[in-house]
């Protein structure tokens, strides 16, 4: 490195310093945040994090200071609130482009609402156009509802470029990059940037690192959020687009696949039992008398699978039908992919707002397939939980039912709840885009999904 390199890189670095500092001062509650990063001089780019480090262009670091002094505060704290908000970590099956965009957008919104003279910048005017326009669309700005609008109002993703011109801080490619990928691109040793990856234990050692850091971060998010509601106030900090990215990132995310398993029962299914199956002797057998093997392989296993259940979908004005439909395609679908359907089962799919709309009973896959196909809302009156528990319970007493698992119920929330416990497992998944935490009586099970994780087609659960 010459003499002149060494000399920028200092110089850059000294500003990142000082717009860390001025952060610091201005920000006292992200002092942890702020403090957590070890910069990195690289040739290509702008501005790149992978969570433990600040890879800087100095050209481009100097080049902005000589601009406005401001530009590297923001920049800086541009990418600190990616860390906070845990935006790396993203769900595999989002779209890179709308997510980044949505990303750049989150964290900008949340920098205006701060409204630090140290972080102002040119570009604000135009974004705050941009921002006025998304919050009439939008009660939360967050990164994942932003996804969400921009999937729908830009199908398009080339449309977003000049959107994306006037958000742009840093740069994401090292998101999605493994360990030895960012050490092939931008010369972070293995021990700095985690393992490289030339073998399985070298990317269980990676994933462990990945998910150490996301936990790292995940406290600090937490700490944050009780540090604003408990002394925000005082400090002159009023809750806004920080604390909704923070309640959002640190809500309890719920994997309902593990949470449908709860429900499931022991049966026999007709398939081979591998683990009660000695092959050696099986083998053995055919070579010594051809085709008479010495030992027969058991027919059935013991599975856990969804023999009897219930599923109720509030159908009433307040839950919408498309929403509906999402939620039994989804459930269907983690059934189909978990072992939870015997050859014959006792599935019943009821309709209710504040009375019995519909019950479509279904006793194999196919019945499924079909019910999908052909399903249609019905009700959209009121909300009373109360009929349809009335209505299962007659079913129990007519023997419908000889061994009902459990019931759940798919609402919004807003109903009438039955005061007695019923003799069966009863779960509320609720729909809640507000990050509420609605009550229900001490019977039953809750369970919070948000309406992006319903909607999305492949979306897994992150923790």
């Amino acid at each position: 490195m010459s003499e002149k390199q060494e000399k920028l890189n200092k110089l850059a670095k000294d500003v990142l310093l000082l717009s860390r500092n001025t952060l610091l001062v201005n920000l006292r509650f992200l002092d942890a945040a702020l403090s957590r990063f070890e910069l990195f001089p690289i040739e290509e780019s702008s501005f790149l994090t992978d969570g433990k480090h600040i890879l800087y262009n100095p050209e481009h670091v100097l080049k902005n200071y000589r601009i406005a002094k401001e530009i590297p505060v923001r920049h800086y704290l541009h990418i600190v609130l990616h860390c906070v908000f845990r935006h790396m970590y993203m769900n595999p099956a989002l779209d890179r482009s709308y997510w980044d965009l949505a990303c750049d957008i989150a964290v900008e919104n949340v920098i205006h609402d701060l409204n630090l003279k140290a972080a102002a910048t040119l570009f604000e005017k135009q974004q705050a156009q941009y921002l006025s326009t998304l919050k009439k669309e939008l009660k939360h700005v967050t990164a994942e509802k932003i996804y969400s609008f921009l999937r729908q109002t830009y199908p398009d993703p080339k449309k977003l470029a000049e959107i994306r011109s006037i958000f742009y801080a840093d740069n994401h490619a090292i998101w999605y990059m493994t360990a030895a990928e960012i050490k092939s691109r931008f010369g972070l040793s293995a021990g700095k940037s985690g393992s490289n990856g030339n073998d399985k234990t070298e990317n269980t050692d990676e994933s462990g690192a990945r998910a150490a850091m996301a936990e790292s971060w995940k406290s600090i998010a937490e700490r944050m959020q009780v540090d604003l509601e408990t002394f925000g106030k005082q400090r002159g900090i009023l809750p806004g687009a920080m604390t909704q990215n923070l309640q959002a990132v640190n809500r309890e995310k719920y994997d309902y696949t593990a949470f449908l398993k709860k429900f499931a029962v022991m049966g026999e299914a007709l398939k081979i039992n591998d683990e009660e199956f000695d092959y050696v002797y099986y083998t053995y057998g055919l070579q010594l008398y051809e085709r008479v093997p010495l030992i027969e392989p058991l027919e059935y296993k013991d599975i856990k699978a969804i023999r009897e259940f219930v599923i109720v979908l509030d159908t009433s004005g307040s839950t919408s039908g498309d929403l509906v439909q999402k939620f039994v395609q989804k459930t269907y679908n983690i059934l189909k992919t978990t072992e939870s359907f015997f050859s014959k089962i006792n599935l019943h799919i009821i309709q209710c707002d504040a009375d019995i709309q519909e019950d479509v009973k279904i006793t194999s896959q196919e019945e499924f397939d079909k019910y999908l196909k052909t399903m249609q809302i019905r009700g959209l009156g009121g909300t009373d939980f109360r009929p349809a528990f009335e209505y299962v319970d007659r079913l129990i007493q007519d023997k419908e039912f000889t061994n009902l698992k459990g019931l759940i119920y798919f609402t919004d929330g807003y109903g009438v709840f039955p005061k007695r416990k019923p003799e069966y497992d009863t779960a509320f998944v609720f729909v809640d885009d507000a990050y509420n935490n609605p009550d229900v009586p001490p019977w039953a099970i809750k369970l919070v999904l948000q309406r992006d994780e319903i909607q999305e087609e492949n979306y897994e659960q992150h923790k």
